[in-house]
């Protein structure tokens, strides 16, 4: 769930080395204690649900929170929220499908007797009350307990009678299935869903033993996990899930919880640098964040699902399969230059022998690494040769700590990128490009600073107000009348390009100062704030962003004037308006503004160019075959449990990327591949582009 969410990076205190390598030492000899002692229970755990299963009684506290939370969003959302019927039944439906968004748990009879809260959530809540949140917690939590005795005597006692050389298929995506009505449906898709997890295992060389022990162990760990559940954890869940109602960038946060949130703010944890949520039983990789270790290494990727971690070079891989989140990231966190090593699934992939490995050197997330950076390539066109210079900004950054202390050479976005332009008009570029992708955003004084840059003076944002100040609309901008370039302009943008990088490209769009290349962006639109309540916080969405133009980036996000092909566009589940519950686009009056160009007439020839380049570019047409590729494997319904079946449709997606690639090649006059049998042997795509 979204509401769970962990920042992994980590700052000690400078002690002794020897002090400190033996404090690690203990820890890790603590550690493998409490792992041996874990591991112990799990194998001696009485399999029976009757045993196992105690419901889990709210607290007090939880409903005096409750209210409080309520009056919270009633007062103080950008949006005018009713606790009614309505705002009851978004509840339900969040909740149950936060739950078990794949129907593998609740059985229909389960949803039936449940629906009776359908359209009474409000008024329990309103009453100070959070016990249909745990009665319906609690349901699930039996059904989960009878889920995985069913996995674990499964793999335990029946690998041997999986007959692999039927034609049977599993659903990949359930969330449109239709719940089991009986034990006996429920049985056979968790029969066909264990038989996957067999196959997969099968496919990287393991023996039905080996499969046995490791599925076995795995199952016992989660058994083991899930009988931690704990009041603290229905509750976060329940409450997160009210609030999320109102939009989905607003959520509730339990005084643990809020540690974690204010923790990954901060950056003050040593890891690898990534926010980490739970999806279903995975452990996945919500964001990358920027200047972090793993963004570094470019290979762990936002959408891989973490399956097991090794410590060192050499660590035992450790499943961790439906383990707490909690637990997943004690054991990423660790000492500064210490090697963790990940066994990770990407987002297409369906099987664990699709696993790959990325090791990652723990480190802290430095702000220099973050920075802006220039670099200049020179191309020929029509017998003319150019100079272009780029500037890669992966974040609006602003060292805030450093500028209240009164530090004259503080980092700022903005400065940095102003540096760069003058090195790159020292060198004489003919055109500069701002290179946006991937920038999720950051200060938004900063976005409007940068901006700056290439206009006079004028508005660059507004910002439409909720509470005391309702409907208000203020407008920021830039008074500075100098320019640090004036030349040719290009900003180039994703669907991850989000928040203050839209509010530059929507300013540079509107004013035509320059051309918004690449794909539409993001569409996140809105500004949260951290609000504390007596017991955990509440980041509430308050206000919303407009640009000049008067049209709002929330939900459409920014439109490029040029679209370039982009390997989001594989991704329906990426951007605002594929999350439930976003907030509207929506105008407000513009701002009077001056337009520097005329790019918009421009745009037809500039398109008809761009068309003409692109349809006789190797690069082009390989990269918009890789997308339509992963769009075809995205809209399978079902995988074949038949294990020839697979192997064959593996060796056919790899000869068709193969035969793409080297079509690429031979069109640019390259040296071709030479096809090979071993699937480990694959070309790393995204580096064979690099060449030239």
């Amino acid at each position: 769930m979204w509401g769970n969410m962990h920042t992994i990076s980590r700052s000690l205190p400078k002690i002794n080395q020897v002090f400190k390598a033996s404090l690690f030492s203990i820890c890790a000899l603590q550690s493998s204690l409490l792992l041996a002692q874990e591991e112990s229970q799990q194998l001696h755990t009485v399999l029976d649900v009757d045993v196992l299963y105690q419901p889990v009684s709210s607290e007090q506290v939880h409903g005096t929170t409750a209210l409080e939370l309520l009056q919270e969003l009633q007062t103080k959302h950008y949006s005018s929220v009713e606790i009614d019927d309505n705002f009851s039944a978004t509840v339900f439906d969040s909740y149950l499908d936060s739950l078990d968004g794949s129907h593998l748990y609740f059985m229909r009879g389960d949803i039936n007797k449940l629906s009776a809260y359908r359209y009474t959530l409000d008024d329990s809540l309103k009453d100070g009350s959070v016990e249909p949140g745990f009665e319906i917690y609690n349901r699930y939590y039996q059904r989960v307990l009878e889920r995985l005795i069913y996995s674990i005597e499964e793999v335990e006692n029946n690998i041997s009678s999986m007959d692999f050389s039927i034609d049977e298929t599993i659903l990949i995506d359930r969330e449109e299935a239709p719940y089991a009505n009986t034990d006996a449906e429920l049985d056979e898709i968790w029969r066909k869903r264990i038989k996957n997890s067999v196959l997969s295992l099968r496919l990287t060389g393991d023996t039905d033993e080996e499969i046995a022990e490791k599925l076995g162990k795995r199952y016992r760990n989660q058994l083991n996990q899930v009988l931690k559940t704990n009041a603290r954890d229905i509750f976060q869940t329940y409450l997160a899930t009210v609030a999320k109602a109102v939009d989905p960038h607003t959520s509730y946060f339990s005084p643990r919880d809020s540690e974690n949130f204010n923790m990954g703010l901060s950056l003050s944890l040593q890891g690898i640098g990534a926010q980490l949520t739970t999806d279903e039983e995975y452990t996945k990789v919500a964001e990358l964040i920027k200047g972090g270790p793993a963004e570094r290494g470019k290979e762990l990727k936002k959408g891989d699902r973490i399956i097991g971690i090794a410590q060192g070079v050499d660590g035992e891989i450790q499943d961790v399969v439906g383990m707490r989140l909690d637990d997943v990231v004690a054991q990423i966190r660790g000492e500064k230059g210490t090697i963790v090593r990940l066994s990770v699934l990407s987002e297409e992939s369906v099987a664990e022998s699709e696993a790959s490995m990325v090791s990652i050197t723990r480190d802290t997330v430095k702000l220099e690494d973050q920075s802006a950076k220039q670099e200049v390539i020179e191309l020929s066109y029509n017998d003319q040769d150019y100079k272009i210079g780029i500037i890669h900004l992966p974040t609006f950054y602003f060292d805030f700590e450093a500028a209240s202390r009164g530090e004259e050479d503080f980092k700022s976005s903005t400065r940095d990128v102003k540096v760069l332009l003058e090195e790159l008009q020292e060198e004489q570029v003919d055109a500069v490009v701002v290179d946006l992708r991937n920038n999720g955003g950051g200060s938004l004084s900063e976005a409007n600073q940068l901006v700056g840059l290439f206009i006079e003076t004028g508005a660059t944002v507004q910002i439409r107000y909720s509470g005391l100040r309702n409907g208000f609309t203020r407008s920021f901008g830039d008074n500075d009348p100098e320019v640090a370039y004036a030349g040719p302009l290009a900003v180039l943008v994703n669907r991850t390009s989000a928040s203050a990088s839209e509010i530059f490209a929507g300013a540079i769009q509107d004013y035509e100062r320059g051309i918004i290349l690449g794909g539409q962006t993001f569409g996140k639109g809105t500004v949260q704030e951290i609000i504390p309540m007596e017991y955990g916080q509440v980041k509430l969405t308050r206000s919303k962003f407009y640009r000049v133009s008067g049209e709002s980036t929330q939900h459409r996000g920014v439109i490029p004037d040029i679209a370039f092909p982009d390997f989001y566009e594989a991704y329906e589940d990426i951007g605002e308006s594929s999350l439930d519950g976003a907030l509207p686009w929506d105008t407000v009056r513009p701002v009077e503004y001056r337009r520097y160009t005329a790019v918009k007439a421009l745009l037809p020839e500039l398109q008809s160019r761009h068309d003409e380049r692109a349809s006789a570019s190797p690069d082009f047409g390989y990269l918009i075959d890789q997308i339509e590729r992963s769009k075809k494997l995205r809209k399978r319904e079902e995988i074949s449990l038949n294990e020839s079946v697979v192997k064959s449709e593996r060796q056919e997606r790899r000869r068709e990327e193969f035969d793409a690639n080297n079509l690429r090649r031979f069109l640019k006059g390259l040296t071709l591949n030479e096809w090979v049998e071993d699937p480990n042997a694959e070309v790393d795509e995204e580096e064979e582009l690099t060449e030239n």
